[in-house]
């Protein structure tokens, strides 16, 4: 889904950048599936494995986990224009801070998922309120300014803590199992999917609805790759399954990252033939 958009000139930006994401391709959604399913996976394994030997606890593997991804967050806002490294470092941080913000609410002070879901749901539509108010448009490809940039992260937090406990009322609440969570994630994807391109459904409502949904079926797959075997998952564990679409995500990465080295290596005349 391509939601690519003209720059107006009658911006007020705070500091004026080049685009800070990248373009929406494939590689890009296989990408935000699988770190939505590291944040899933990889908060698990904070929160329980890890808590067995270092005896953290919830609260200060949050807090943690947030340090890291406010100094991402630092490092992503100076660069002048998008970088696959930064860029994915810090969506997997996010990812994995708004899984704990979701745990914390839930485990820790035993708010119930429904309540989470309605609670991030209003938070993120008032994100998108302000956001489209005050710049006039939310396509990810208009972001040249902090403001909107700001903006930015912000809906993504909470599309991911969002996804974490719409996921797991889906998943848990109305014990659908994480299989057929997985599976109604999904299709949900495939609407969206059939309304852009067959009844040409707004391009930025698309992509912002395909992105939520992304989060819950990251979260479902997550589980059902590492939760154990009475529980409804397949045991593979979350120390592997963390492990292996990091791995995953780190060569994908590494690919963008040549790409976009090459497309700065050519003269100007040659990326316009490129892209024409």
């Amino acid at each position: 889904m391509s939601t690519t958009s003209t720059r107006s000139t009658t911006v007020s930006p705070v500091r004026n950048i080049l685009t800070k994401v990248p373009e929406v391709t494939l590689i890009f959604w296989v990408i935000k599936v699988l770190a939505t399913t590291v944040g899933e996976t990889a908060a698990d394994f904070l929160n329980v494995d890890l808590n067995v030997d270092l005896n953290l606890g919830l609260t200060i593997t949050s807090i943690i986990m947030a340090v890291l991804l406010v100094a991402a967050l630092i490092v992503q806002f100076r660069l002048q224009k998008y970088t696959p490294a930064v860029y994915w470092l810090a969506v997997v941080l996010i990812s994995v801070v708004g899984t704990l913000i979701t745990d914390n609410l839930t485990d820790s002070l035993g708010v119930p998922l429904w309540v989470t879901t309605v609670v991030f749901a209003i938070a993120l539509a008032a994100t998108f309120t302000v956001w489209a108010i005050s710049e006039k448009t939310l396509s990810i490809h208009s972001i040249f300014t902090t403001r909107r940039e700001s903006f930015y992260w912000l809906a993504v937090l909470f599309t991911f803590a969002l996804g974490t406990a719409a996921g797991d009322l889906v998943a848990e609440g109305l014990n659908l199992g994480f299989f057929v969570a997985l599976l109604v994630f999904a299709a949900a994807i495939a609407l969206v999917a059939v309304a852009y391109f067959v009844f040409h459904l707004n391009a930025v409502l698309a992509f912002w609805i395909a992105y939520i949904l992304t989060r819950p079926l990251g979260a479902s797959t997550g589980d059902l790759l590492s939760q154990p075997v009475a529980d409804g998952g397949l045991g593979l564990g979350t120390t592997g399954t963390s492990v292996l679409f990091l791995a995953v995500i780190l060569i994908l990465v590494i690919v963008l990252t040549r790409r976009a080295r090459t497309a700065d290596a050519q003269p100007e005349g040659a990326q316009l033939t490129a892209t024409a």
